[in-house]
């Protein structure tokens, strides 16, 4: 964020072993006195059979399906791949008729690599050499799926769990799946062909969190957010860069939840002119020199700023007092939230400057395949949470509830930043902005937090708010998370 450009971005490539880490390609290998926020179930459930409790991943004691991989060694990490793209098959063997013509025509060969193996005992996969690849990729030119089980899944098991693992091989079957149901092209931007198969992701998921999945099962919590951190830990980090395949955090989150709310039918219509539109005024690239580096400070001058930002495009009747000193201490039948609180009997919003600056400061040692993403707007967001429980009491609206009040903050948030996309707009959302929006959310979700600091526990709920008040606007939270 930076006035008159404010600004919002995970590592695509990473290092690991000495290997770096490319995500796939379509085609080739490549406060004081304050309690902390309350995690709260919540009821509104997405999936018909889905559940916020319940275990995630593969289910015990299901025979592994029959099939094998090239080269593969029959561990644990090639067992899951498999048994993953077995249930992914099943499925879109049953489902791919219902909305694509034709039938679908399964992938041909599996083939399993282990990127710190030496040179002599790599394997071609897609006309190349698979030594030091970390990657998983589907290759259109033989109709095959290739995985490193060395590096890239164990890592992604170990740090968002099995079901990521599910997601990425969903992902690249969702490659295989695009030319034959004749969504995608030659002439296909490849963006538009990553969006398309993190849509069709997306629809798979929703079946396993139905329970309709012979290997896997995954609730609504820790499942479903490990899927969507992996899904923003492997996004564009560079929006400058004119190499980006695969969107930002917010694109590819987006198009996932397209699948998974909306299904096949939705991924069928993503094409150039659906993400553009998609995309409105919202900031893709940087647009001055170092931009990125040009962070507004979390301090009094930018919050003042900010503040008035929020006044301008959410006028209230009577505007609330900020005061920056701490959060509001004695507030009647409220409990603080650190490190912005709203008191409604006050009508004050109170800040611990200091804590909430901390938010946007990066880890001195960058976590490898991390979805943490630091920077100004991921502390921006808190504050700009707070005011819009002050726009929800304007407006006659009960401010508790996690599933109401939490979800509507979150919402009318992003709609917000919307606002901030606007080329009048001061401060003004840059192009990591709503990927920091994004981390802060999946990661601990104070901005979705209601005037008691409850939150609903699904990530993607909360970022389901947020993506509706981004793309939608005041109208549909207010309809939405009545």
């Amino acid at each position: 964020m930076r006035f008159a450009r404010l600004r919002v971005g995970v590592i695509a490539a990473l290092v690991v072993f000495g290997v770096t880490l490319t995500a796939c390609d379509a085609v080739t290998v490549t406060g004081e006195n304050a309690a902390a926020p309350t995690i709260t179930e919540n009821p509104w459930e997405l999936a018909a059979a889905a559940t916020n409790s319940g275990t995630s991943g593969p289910r015990p004691g299901v025979p592994d399906a029959p099939l094998t991989a090239e080269n593969g060694d029959g561990g644990a990490i090639d067992r899951l791949s498999l048994n993953a793209i077995a249930d992914i098959e099943e499925y879109w063997k049953a489902e791919y008729a219902k909305t694509f013509p034709g039938t679908l025509k399964p992938v041909s060969r599996f083939i399993s690599w282990d990127a710190k193996a030496p040179e002599q005992k790599s394997v071609k996969f897609c006309r190349s050499d698979t030594y030091q690849v970390v990657n998983a990729a589907y290759c259109s030119g033989d109709h095959t799926i290739g995985w490193d089980r060395g590096v890239l899944l164990p890592e992604v098991q170990k740090k968002y769990g099995a079901m990521a693992v599910v997601m990425v091989l969903a992902h690249e079957y969702g490659h295989a799946i695009q030319g034959q149901a004749k969504i995608a092209g030659f002439l296909t931007p490849v963006l538009v062909q990553e969006q398309q198969a993190d849509c069709l992701a997306g629809v798979f998921l929703r079946h396993v969190a139905e329970g309709n999945s012979k290997h896997f099962t995954m609730n609504m919590t820790d499942g479903l957010d490990g899927v969507l951190g992996v899904t923003v830990a492997i996004r564009d980090t560079d929006p400058s860069d004119p190499d980006n395949v695969h969107g930002s955090a917010f694109e590819r989150v987006t198009a996932v939840q397209l699948g998974y709310n909306d299904g096949a039918a939705a991924c069928k219509k993503i094409d150039r002119n659906e993400l553009e539109s998609r995309r409105g005024t919202l900031p893709t690239t940087f647009e001055i020199e170092d931009e990125e580096q040009q962070q507004l400070p979390v301090d009094v001058a930018s919050l003042t700023s900010v503040s008035q930002a929020l006044a301008k495009a959410f006028p209230i009747r009577q505007n609330p007092k900020f005061d920056y000193s701490g959060v509001v201490k004695n507030c009647p039948k409220v409990t603080a939230t650190a490190p912005v609180s709203y008191c409604p009997t006050s009508n004050t919003i109170g800040t611990d400057v200091r804590t909430l600056a901390k938010r946007a400061v990066a880890a001195d040692e960058e976590e490898v395949l991390s979805d943490t993403v630091a920077g100004d707007y991921n502390a921006f967001i808190v504050f700009v949470s707070r005011y819009m429980l002050a726009v929800q009491q304007d407006r006659g609206l009960k401010l508790t509830g996690a599933d109401t009040a939490g979800l509507r903050t979150a919402c009318l948030s992003g709609a917000f930043t919307t606002e901030l996309s606007e080329p009048s707009s001061d401060p003004r959302l840059s192009a990591k902005d709503l990927d920091e929006a994004v981390s802060g959310l999946l990661s601990d979700g104070l901005a979705a937090a209601d005037v008691d600091g409850k939150i609903v526990t699904s990530g993607y709920q909360r970022l389901e708010a947020f993506r509706t008040g981004v793309l939608d606007g005041e109208r549909a939270c207010l309809t939405k998370f009545a």
